[in-house]
């Protein structure tokens, strides 16, 4: 399990320090968070100053050129009061146009081996969001070789026979090539309907019951080529997944499907639907 940093986003400090306590003592030692996660480095920042290396520490840049990423890069340490990370991932690169800006002459990713180079941080990965995903990523991949790819795998996203053909088709590559592949978005149920009250920070609507995040958990960590799964962006969820994970090895694809097919109003995060929108920010 990897902790979701975006969950960081709008809390106190107590109410941080506490969800990462809860965190620690689960056994989870993975933090992910990004540089555009509103404050969720800073309220990280205390603990990472004095776990060290005691925790795996990511980042993101959500920015497109050198200048920009390695000024986000350096913000991002002073916030989170380290020397380094352990991962630097270029952030929401979903479609080639965004990998093309990223990759190219003056972009992001010759900040990111800089940083590398000088110390700064440990691995190099790419993250994104859409169906387009997986395809983007597989080609980031033939361009540079990334440590990790982050990306979105679900149980109503892998029924679709065209993204689950280029999830296969990154799944393979990125066990060819010894990359971590990270998955993101296992508890999307839905879009928020519009008008409709967020009970949670996620930007869509989780599955919430426990079975159903028992299954869903189970379902992307039967998969072998997963090396992480992200929590979802809301502190008050992280309990209910800690569980699900420690239950994941005792369902079976049976069960799973039982449990997830009868989900109703499951569906793409991707995509709007009738009385649904999806978030402007997410450029899909």
């Amino acid at each position: 399990m990897i902790y979701g940093g975006a969950a960081l986003a709008e809390v106190t400090q107590d109410e941080a320090d506490a969800s990462i306590s809860y965190a620690l003592e689960s056994g989870i030692n993975h933090f992910d968070t990004a540089a555009d996660y509103g404050d969720s480095e800073l309220r990280l920042g205390p603990w990472m100053e004095r776990l060290g290396a005691s925790v795996f520490l990511a980042t993101k840049t959500g920015e497109r050129t050198r200048d920009g990423a390695r000024r986000s890069i350096e913000a991002s340490l002073e916030r989170l009061r380290v020397d380094r990370v352990d991962l630097l991932q270029l952030h929401a690169i979903g479609d080639e146009a965004e990998l093309d800006a990223v990759t190219a002459r003056g972009g992001a990713l010759e900040a990111a081996i800089e940083a590398r180079d000088e110390g700064l941080v440990g691995g190099i990965g790419i993250t994104g969001h859409g169906h387009g995903a997986p395809s983007t990523h597989l080609e980031a991949l033939r361009r540079f070789p990334f440590d990790t790819v982050l990306t979105p795998l679900n149980y109503v996203l892998y029924g679709r026979e065209p993204y689950r053909r280029n999830y296969d088709a990154l799944a393979a590559e990125t066990t060819r090539q010894d990359a971590a592949l990270l998955i993101i978005k296992a508890l999307a149920k839905n879009l928020w309907g519009e008008g409709e009250p967020a009970p949670y920070t996620t930007w869509y609507e989780p599955l919430e019951e426990q079975r159903r995040i028992d299954a869903a958990i189970a379902f992307v960590l039967a998969r072998p080529e997963v090396a992480g799964l992200a929590a979802a962006a809301d502190v008050r969820l992280l309990p209910r997944i800690v569980e699900g994970e420690r239950r994941a090895e005792t369902m079976s694809g049976e069960e799973i499907d039982a449990v997830l097919g009868g989900v109703p109003e499951y569906a793409s995060t991707f995509e709007p639907a009738s009385g649904r929108a999806v978030p402007e920010w997410l450029d899909i």
